[in-house]
């Protein structure tokens, strides 16, 4: 750490980081910034490319990023990888600085890893490496990966165990512990994590991959300081940060003052068929914010549990939705005050189940997504689908001991907002990931896809209408395998804002012998069992809607009908819009339905 600025003898204030941030040439300021938002950029390419788990590989189920020496505080997050993470791994720097304090200090070449989602968030799948970097002797900054493996033990192949009642059904947990001192990486630690694995050369390949990339990005972090110099790189990692609370205090001042809230609920957590209440009363006071989730539901017994950190860093990704100019980095947090009492599905501790903590953060989101609409209905979207519906099959190949493990997630329909319609089959707002190709998860595992398209009528209807959702059908090729899946939705749709109508809900369906079910808890189940030309079927949500949908542009409807996304009867009775199958519009009857509509 840097030695405290002697006073000068002028009696003026010490020059501080802070100061010389302030005089930072602005071209300057933005080439190093475009460089370092690249090393994390490469970070994640290299993962990509180098992982042997299609989850990371294909879906990109990972990040990278630069975080400040002294506080862990995030600079500088990977634009490929999941958002959620950039909140994330904050804490898990924090974490690993403490335990390397614990340890007696902070030394080049340690490494640190843990999966433990109580100090680091998410959840056991996410393994988190985090590396120290020196320059010249002093800490100047650290770097960081953090990736979903395939498989760490549990009680299920793919560990999102739908009937987890804590956290040892869901995985094993690793706290933080040096994978590497003085750069001579241990074994000892590697063999532990591989060892609790079904895939260990997944596992394995996923760890070289990581720690291959924390190599790259010092690297290139070298080079750049090199070019510009330690100081001036500090000063810029100082100015970015005070920027963007400088920023988000300026738009938070746009909003009107007062207290707006939001609630919504989760379906059940897989265990007791209750809903479960998430709930955000937001004030606004002059430049700060506040988020109180003091009435959201206790800790539940299943695995939709989150921890506090997991909680602020998915209100960190809803802010950075609803506040898109604003750069990523620790500042953001500065003028926000969370309340989040002991005891809550938003605080959950140690063994409570968080493996299916998607849920519960896309939930997490969508109400904050309200609450501020709730403020100014133009600044944020309605709510999107809400689940990632992972879908997880194993068996074991003929003649062998060895198992393999299908698992993958799904997308669905985004929320409209003021500007436009939402997406389409896109990926939850937690993630920038994407949902890996029908053609390579076929080729990887004993499945095939017998549908794969538009949900029709899923999008919530308005002036803006919501994004479709999607319908996806799995198909065991194998002469038997047990599969599971752990989806919400299924029972409260995603809301619509302003006016806007809701989105279709999830359906979760599977065929054993031909015959038809539907899951006990609505959309989650596990224990499937298998047998060839059986098959999983989800039905996934439409977002929400913006605005009256008697206000759409009925050119729009006979746009959706003549695409097959919205049937006749669908456009006359959501939209008020009378068309033929051919989308052709009866333009007097349409104005009379309409005017009908909005009759009180």
């Amino acid at each position: 750490m840097r030695p405290p600025a002697r006073a000068p003898e002028d009696g003026r204030r010490p020059r501080t980081v802070s100061d010389d941030a302030m005089n930072v040439d602005p071209v300057t300021l933005a080439v190093i910034k475009g460089r370092l938002e690249q090393i994390s950029d490469e970070m994640d390419a290299a993962l990509f490319r180098a992982a042997f788990s299609p989850v990371i590989a294909e879906a990109r189920d990972a990040s990278h990023g630069i975080y400040e020496a002294g506080t862990g505080d995030t600079l500088i997050q990977g634009k490929e990888g999941l958002p959620i993470f950039v909140g994330v791994m904050s804490f898990a720097v924090k974490a690993a600085i403490a335990r390397a304090k614990d340890a007696g200090e902070i030394r080049d070449g340690d490494l640190w890893i843990f999966n433990d989602p109580y100090v680091g968030g998410t959840h056991l799948s996410d393994f988190k490496i985090v590396r120290p970097y020196f320059r010249g002797g002093r800490l100047f900054c650290w770097l960081a990966s953090v990736a979903h493996w395939h498989d760490v033990g549990g009680g299920v192949p793919g560990n999102y165990n739908p009937s987890a009642t804590d956290c040892f059904q869901e995985g094993f947990v690793l706290p933080p512990v040096r994978l590497a001192e003085g750069g001579v990486l241990r074994d000892d630690i590697v063999d532990v994590v591989t060892a609790n694995s079904r895939l260990p050369g997944s596992s394995y390949g996923d760890l070289m991959g990581q720690l291959n990339s924390l190599d790259l990005g010092a690297r290139r972090l070298g080079d750049l300081l090199d070019e510009y110099g330690d100081e001036t790189v500090d000063r810029v990692f100082a100015e970015l940060k005070r920027r963007s609370a400088q920023q988000m205090r300026s738009l938070i001042s746009d909003l009107p003052d007062g207290v707006y809230s939001a609630e919504d609920f989760l379906d059940n957590d897989g265990i007791e068929d209750e809903p479960l209440r998430v709930a955000l009363d937001l004030t606004i006071a002059g430049d700060r914010l506040v988020f109180d989730f003091s009435r959201s539901a206790g800790s539940c017994s299943g695995p939709v549990n989150i921890s506090e950190t997991t909680a602020i860093a998915a209100t960190y990704v809803a802010l950075k939705h609803v506040f898109r100019d604003v750069p990523a980095n620790g500042g953001v947090l500065e003028p926000i005050t969370f309340e989040i009492p002991p005891g809550k599905l938003l605080s959950a501790v140690a063994p409570r189940p968080v493996g299916g903590y998607t849920e519960t953060i896309l939930r997490l989101i969508d109400i904050v997504f309200a609450a501020f609409a709730e403020a100014d209905p133009k600044i944020a979207p309605a709510n999107g689908f809400g689940t990632i519906n992972a879908v997880s099959i194993n068996g074991r190949h003929p003649g062998e001991a060895r198992p393999w493990v299908f698992f993958s997630f799904f997308g669905g329909g985004l929320g409209a907002h003021s500007d436009g319609d939402g997406l389409t089959h896109g990926n939850g707002s937690i993630s920038m990931a994407t949902i890996p190709p029908a053609e390579i998860l076929e080729a990887a595992q004993p499945v095939m896809f017998t549908e794969w398209g538009l949900r029709p009528d899923s999008a919530g209807p308005g002036r803006n209408r919501g994004g479709f959702g999607a319908i996806y059908e799995i198909e065991l090729l194998a002469d038997r395998a047990t599969g599971f899946v752990f989806g919400e939705r299924g029972r409260f749709p995603p809301k619509g804002i302003a006016g806007g109508g809701d989105g279709a809900m999830d359906v979760v369906t599977y065929t054993q012998g031909g015959k038809m079910h539907a899951p006990a808890m609505t959309s989650k189940a596990v224990g499937i069992r298998l047998g060839a030309g059986d098959r999983i079927r989800i039905e996934s949500p439409g977002g929400g809607g913006f605005g009256p949908a008697s206000e759409r542009d009925a050119g729009e409807v006979a746009a959706d009908v003549r695409e097959g996304l919205v049937s006749v009867a669908g456009a006359g009775e959501f939209y008020g819009v009378v068309v033929d199958r051919h989308g052709n519009v009866d333009v007097p009857a349409t104005n009379s339905r309409r005017r009908a509509m909005k009759a009180p």
